[in-house]
């Protein structure tokens, strides 16, 4: 409830004038019995048609009141509500952009995407049922059996006594309900983690032929979600046959004494009818109640879920504070000095500049959800502008190596140096702002390719975009296409290849003016002519480079070359100290060299 009222604070006078239009509606409804009752025993059985007007005349115009107030409450309940979940939305989606890569990885992406869409669709539902309905309900038992004993006490008693025993039930159920509810929720992320696998994968799947085992797959999750749902609401909905059954009775039991009160003298007609209107009143809303049942016990199920997202910890060295936007107000060459194409801060770390030098000492590092060590004692040291190769078998740590400078993650034992300064010390904002990613998996955004590349940049002008392209070696293919840079691209780049994407890629990252460029795997797609062709063009450009690659010819022109074995550094230079000192580079240049994959060195 404290994230609901936390968030609900700003609409708290749209939330009360909800609740107060819908309290002047319910005090009409519970008094139309009593004004029933008077005109059936001061009206017709006086045969008194003033009495029957006047009273029917406000009868009528209560209603219309009524109306009034309830389409009154419903609007601004429907404002707090849908303002509720779109800030609640953007938070958490704010909150699941701050976290730390290994933060992230704790959650399943299905399972965020649930969170933010589900769960929150969950809470405003609620919220606005709450503020119409839900809360209305309560107000409509109390109020019935309050207006039963002021019309006629006796009668009204049999009311009284019979709901606070139908109240315990309810509450009993609905506390069972809530963690029923809570892994109906988790099985619902579930489900959706098997649909978004089967729709990433589609061509494989196809390429496979596996349809029918991923059809058999979504069917055994569905199947598991709806056994679960059907034993939640199976307990939920056990509510209505039995408040039926007791209010049923309740009601019976009005009927029959009022007969005998009515022969005693003790009622009259009209207070029983009213009572007895109260009755089936009190059926209507406690009837609801199942329903509230089942609605409450998943809003709170969402509620928890939202809440540990949101209570998450981050990273400890995570820093979320506001800083200024990368200063790109000239279209200066890619060979401008470091100066001209630095990142500055406007707070924390003052006007500090990423110049590019990289060391690392003896640095250690395992992911979160792992014991085992991926990186260890890793040591080497790389001058601004500069060019790093880094080489070795897959599960070598090179991809691990290069996230750390980003500080994707954060390093177990050792230290991590950025321009003779612990990364610790750096703004994590500035630090990657400096730094142009170019990750394994590419991954390109619905859009242009102007955008796609500007994506990198977002006020890059477009002669910074193109000569990013120019550089990436995709300007050319861009300029064939029908509508060159504003051709638009399918999902996740579908109508370009391999090669393409990866050049896309590139240039994304090299329009940020970089001081740091991390190229990770991202040029195993081009073919010999073209990488050799990016590769001189990346020599004019003033940053420091991180080449992962399993080619020699990429490795020949670079400053160091480090060589990973199982996390291990066993060798690092030139090219030629290599070839002089490791037994195993040299077995790669020579396997390489008899498939023809060097022949252009």
């Amino acid at each position: 409830m404290s994230l609901v009222f936390a968030f609900l604070k700003k609409y708290r006078a749209a939330s009360l004038l909800a609740l107060l239009m819908m309290v002047i509606e319910l005090a009409v409804e519970l008094a139309q019995p009593y004004l029933i009752s008077k005109i059936i025993d001061d009206g017709i059985a006086n045969s008194d048609l003033g009495v029957v007007w006047m009273w029917g005349g406000i009868l009528i115009v209560g209603a219309v009141f009524a109306f009034a107030a309830g389409i009154a409450s419903s609007f601004f309940a429907s404002f707090a509500s849908q303002g509720f979940a779109s800030d609640l939305r953007e938070t958490l989606y704010d909150k699941v952009q701050s976290f730390s890569y290994s933060v992230f990885s704790r959650f399943a992406t299905s399972s965020l995407i649930t969170r933010m869409t589900g769960d929150v669709t969950q809470l405003q539902d609620t919220i606005f049922m709450s503020l119409r309905f839900m809360t209305r309900v309560p107000l409509v038992v109390v109020g019935s059996v309050v207006m039963a004993m002021v019309v006629n006490f006796k009668l009204g008693l049999l009311l009284a006594l019979t709901v606070p025993l139908l109240l315990v039930f309810v509450l009993w159920i609905m506390r069972r309900a809530g963690s029923m509810f809570k892994n109906v929720q988790k099985r619902l992320d579930k489900v959706n983690g098997v649909i978004q696998e089967n729709l990433t994968g589609i061509r494989l799947i196809r390429v496979f032929v596996r349809m029918k085992h991923e059809n058999g797959r979504f069917a055994a999750s569905s199947g598991k979600l709806m056994k679960n749902t059907v034993s939640a609401l199976r307990l939920t909905e056990t509510t209505m046959p039995f408040i039926m059954l007791v209010m049923n009775a309740a009601i019976v039991a009005v009927l029959w004494f009022g007969r005998a009160d009515i022969a005693a003298g003790g009622a009259t007609v009209g207070e029983v009818v009213a009572v007895a209107n109260y009755a089936l009143r009190t059926i209507g809303a406690l009837s609801a109640f199942s329903w509230i049942a089942v609605t409450f016990s998943r809003a709170g199920a969402s509620a928890q879920r939202v809440k540990e997202v949101l209570d998450t910890q981050n990273g400890e060295f995570e820093q979320n504070r506001a800083y200024g936007q990368e200063n790109g107000a000239s279209a200066a060459a890619f060979a401008a000095s470091r100066a001209e194409r630095s990142h500055r801060a406007a707070g924390g770390t003052g006007n500090a500049v990423v110049e590019g030098a990289v060391e690392f000492r003896s640095v250690a590092f395992k992911y979160p959800t792992s014991d085992i060590k991926v990186l260890e004692d890793i040591s080497f040291r790389i001058g601004a502008g500069k060019r790093v190769a880094i080489m070795g078998a897959t599960g070598s740590g090179k991809s691990s190596l290069v996230q750390l400078i980003p500080h994707l993650y954060d390093r177990d034992k050792g230290e991590i140096r950025i321009d003779g300064r612990s990364i610790d010390e750096w703004d994590t904002n500035l630090l990657r702002r400096s730094i142009g990613y170019v990750p394994q998996e590419v991954l390109l955004f619905t859009g242009s390719i102007r955008e796609n590349i500007a994506w990198g940049r977002e006020e890059a002008s477009f002669e910074e975009i193109e000569e990013a392209a120019k550089i990436a070696q995709i300007h050319e293919t861009v300029e064939k296409l029908p509508n060159g840079y504003e051709t638009l691209l399918g999902q996740r780049g579908v109508n370009l290849s391999g090669g393409q994407k990866q050049r896309l890629s590139i240039a994304r990252a090299l329009v940020r003016r970089p001081a740091i460029l991390i190229l990770d795997d991202s040029t195993s797609a081009l073919d010999l002519a073209t990488e050799s062709r990016l590769l001189e063009a990346l020599e004019d450009i003033s940053c420091t480079t991180f080449l992962i690659t399993q080619k020699i010819s990429s490795t020949r022109a670079a400053d160091l070359i480090l060589l990973l074995d199982e996390g291990r550094l066993i060798a690092g230079g030139t090219h030629d100290e290599l070839m002089r000192t490791s037994e195993l580079y040299r077995h790669i240049h020579e396997s390489q060299y008899e498939q023809g994959e060097a022949l252009h060195a």
